[in-house]
């Protein structure tokens, strides 16, 4: 042993009882896993032991070896990111072949992200327990087992359950890969830029998503979407006892069932208080549903600040550099996820483009957005984290005010440019959010960090479609003028969604069936330029509230 390792092996003996246990992935035989202090190489000042309960940090020596963990770890955040879109040209197919309405579209849609950030504060706290890696594990084999599953589902009933069985699943995926980015880079340069592949990838799963379902849907059926995780779960199953070190907190405290049931059942009932109030149910339902979810959320706060070893620490809130950029990174997803929303079905049901051609309309967009995701980075160090995140949102805010104001004439190259806006936005504000709320907070809090900026993903993912989408679909009912001889069961089909005026213009046909056609697709239009400008106002709102609360930050 050389002398830095003899000193490194000293220096790791004694352990006080609070202090984590470190080990060092051995390149030279990475299948032997993890060796220990004394037989490992030295390790720099900076991952040296903290006092108190730490998750076990596992590092990898070898720079080659971190950028190949790092890639292996963007396999579940890309599944998880194609899954929030997947469905995006899907569903006119499936409304087709499984004879969904509106609601049960919106909840195909909803139910994913919407369990999905449910479940990752307390799979990442099973995570802590008994090993992140073997989580991600779990969660790969049942996600792929699911999605077969959900590519041969009869009814849209079980195309929802299925969903939700994903998300499940899912949110065994993701919670583990920023805490691990956050060990295996302790070097803060390294690290921001595994953040701006870890919010890059993301953006690409948006691209993916649609521009692969789309190509499946040109040749296949549309449960095919479907089985996409499959060739993308298989290397990180094959390759993930190599390059992926464990990663676990020594002392993770007890299980707290209870905060599992309050936390999930703050979030079921607010989204489903939105989106009652955006598809036309009693107000009563919507508030009810709502003050049920916030005064469950309250308790869950009291009993997080009341318990030694609360499963999410909320006084990570209390630091406006952690809670700021997650409100941009979830009012981020907001607008891209309702943006997309009705892209796809303007492109598909008014252009007229298959939907393999529809997806290639959005490339460009989405390459901007993946691009502009990693080339924030070097600006982010000269101009300041948070003047650039502010940049972003307004960017957003321009993409949406650009279709408020032109939407309504359905002209595709004003599609177009509003979506390559929204891309150079969403990249520079993703990256940048991600980046500064994990900086504000210890490594300790890294899995905690972690979990919270993957809800803020999911919720906003939620929040898109259930409020945008539920507005789009309120202002096109209300602009739809539906010829005066289609039968009362006609009728209502044809204004609860796009796609279902056009199934009940297929079976009148002939002259009605055309003016309803061109009824759908103006009041349409003219729902996405009302929806657009709401969406911008918000923009511009968060914009100056957030440059104004971290003045300051860098």
């Amino acid at each position: 042993m050389s002398a830095p390792q003899q000193q490194g092996a000293k220096q790791a003996q004694p352990r006080t009882q609070n202090q984590p246990e470190i080990s060092v992935i051995d390149d030279a035989n990475p299948g032997t896993g993890a060796l220990p202090i004394a037989n490992a190489p030295a390790m720099p000042r900076e991952s040296a032991p903290i006092t108190g309960a730490q998750p076990v940090v596992q590092l990898v020596a070898s720079p080659l070896r971190r950028w190949l963990a790092l890639a292996l770890l963007m396999l579940p955040v890309l599944l998880v990111s194609i899954d929030n879109n997947v469905l995006t040209f899907a569903i006119p197919a499936i409304t087709t072949s499984l004879g969904a309405d509106g609601t049960q579209v919106l909840w195909m849609i909803d139910i994913y992200p919407l369990i999905l950030a449910g479940f990752l504060v307390p799979m990442g706290n099973l995570g802590d327990r008994i090993g992140r890696r073997r989580v991600l594990l779990m969660g790969a084999v049942g996600f792929g087992l699911v999605s077969i599953a959900a590519a041969y589902s009869p009814t849209a009933e079980a195309l929802i359950l299925w969903r939700a069985l994903q998300a499940v699943f899912g949110s065994m995926l993701m919670p583990a890969t920023l805490s691990l980015i956050r060990n295996i880079f302790v070097d803060s340069k390294e690290r921001t830029v595994a953040v701006a592949v870890w919010a890059s990838m993301f953006s690409a799963g948006a691209a993916l998503g649609p521009i692969t379902g789309g190509w499946l849907l040109q040749h296949y059926w549309w449960g095919s979407v479907f089985l996409i995780a499959v060739p993308i779960l298989l290397p990180l199953l094959a390759l993930s006892h190599l390059l992926i070190p464990e990663s676990k907190d020594p002392q993770p405290g007890p299980m707290d069932p209870l905060s599992i049931v309050l936390i999930v059942g703050t979030l079921l009932p607010i989204t489903y208080g939105i989106k009652a109030a955006s598809t036309g149910e009693p107000w009563l339902v919507s508030v009810t549903a709502v003050a049920v979810g916030l005064v469950l959320g309250v308790l869950f706060v009291r009993r997080q600040l009341s318990r030694e070893t609360p499963m999410l620490d909320v006084r990570l809130f209390q630091r406006k550099a952690f809670s700021g950029p997650l409100l941009v990174n979830m009012l981020s997803l907001f607008s891209l996820v309702g943006f997309m929303y009705f892209l796809a079905q303007h492109l598909q049901l008014v252009a007229g483009m298959s939907p393999a051609d529809a997806a290639t309309f959005m490339l460009p967009g989405l390459v901007v957005m993946f691009a502009s995701g990693l080339a924030v980075v070097p600006f982010a160090r000269r101009f300041g984290r948070v003047q650039l995140m502010v940049t972003g949102v307004l960017v957003n805010m321009g993409a949406y005010g650009l279709l408020a104001l032109m939407g309504h004439t359905g002209e595709l190259w004003v599609v177009m440019a509003s979506f390559v806006l929204l891309g150079l936005g969403v990249g520079f504000s993703e990256t940048v959010s991600n980046d500064l709320a994990l900086s504000a907070v210890p490594a300790a809090k890294a899995g905690a960090a972690s979990a919270i900026s993957e809800t803020a993903y999911e919720v906003g993912s939620v929040m898109g479609t259930a409020v945008l989408g539920g507005l789009l679909n309120a202002f096109f009912a209300a602009h739809l003028r539906v010829p005066g001889s289609l039968s009362a069961e006609q009728q209502e089909t044809a204004s609860q969604t796009l796609a279902g005026a056009h199934d009940v213009a297929r079976q009148v046909g002939g002259t009605e069936g055309q003016a309803l056609l061109d009824s759908a697709a103006h009041a349409f239009d003219t729902g996405v330029g009302l929806t657009a400008g709401i969406a911008a106002v918000l923009a511009l709102a968060l914009a100056i509230g957030v440059g104004r609360w971290l003045r300051g930050v860098r």
